[in-house]
């Protein structure tokens, strides 16, 4: 069984048809890439999967259970969490207090509960795992700096373990690689085939070609909200249909 399943997904925003009739599977264990040229309808699509949108019409189904339209507090209980394609911390907390807020993202405590030092008991596991992801990332020596203090490509990687705290089974990541040197860009591949290893799927959009082709066991090709092709990265590199798509909104956009 597919952990997620799109199926004739369509999302309107007056008269724009921003996703049109999209329909792809995820299979558990993968790293899918979700790419296409700027206005292909990848995020509309992440941001309706993850319920920022509810569908127009169509459904999400996530490992068995149609989300069509839950809420996203409601999804991240279920275990599909995502991040963002700018980076979402809170500046002036500490990395640890950054971590910790992954732990609320799948919780039924609110993070006022949290800052106001109830619900001892599970604050402290909360830290544990806090702490454990951190040592995971690389960050547990930087654990009481201010996130604003990290550089970019650690800003991001400090994005992906709040995310990972949550627990999540299925992992979404809205351009990960944005603004990355190529050392930063190596890093963080590195980073997303060991949260791969840990047996937690994993949807990407990204720009960065070269990551993507580098990363993904398949990827899921858009073009003006539909479905171009699928394929392994070999056969995607070379499609004509794909080649097209990006040297036409190329064109379009010189």
């Amino acid at each position: 069984m597919p952990i997620l399943d799109v199926q004739r997904l369509t999302r309107r925003f007056g008269g724009l048809t921003a996703v049109d009739e999209l329909s792809f599977s995820v299979e558990p264990g993968e790293v899918r890439g979700l790419i296409g040229p700027n206005g292909a309808g990848k995020t509309t699509t992440f941001n309706v999967i993850s319920g920022f949108y509810a569908p127009t019409s169509g459904q999400v189904v996530y490992d068995g259970k149609d989300i069509s339209g839950l809420r996203t507090s409601a999804i991240a209980e279920l275990g599909l969490v995502r991040t963002f394609q700018s980076t979402t911390l809170f500046q002036e907390f500490s990395v640890l207090d950054n971590a910790m807020v992954g732990a609320h993202l799948a919780a039924r405590d609110s993070l006022f509960n949290t800052l106001l030092g109830r619900n001892l008991a599970r604050e402290a596991e909360a830290e544990k795992r806090a702490r454990e992801t951190l040592e995971f990332f690389g960050l547990s020596d930087r654990a009481d700096e201010l996130a604003s203090n990290l550089p970019h490509g650690l800003q991001r990687a400090l994005g992906m373990a709040v995310a990972l705290v949550a627990g999540p089974k299925l992992l979404l990541l809205d351009e990960p690689f944005t603004g990355m040197n190529p050392e930063e860009t190596r890093h963080m591949m590195d980073l997303v085939r060991r949260v791969r290893d840990r047996g937690i799927t994993i949807l990407l959009v990204e720009h960065d070609m070269q990551a993507v082709m580098g990363l993904c066991d398949r990827i899921t090709v858009l073009n003006f909200g539909q479905l171009l092709t699928e394929g392994a990265p070999d056969e995607i590199r070379l499609h004509p249909d794909v080649i097209e798509a990006y040297l036409g909104a190329a064109a379009g956009a010189a």
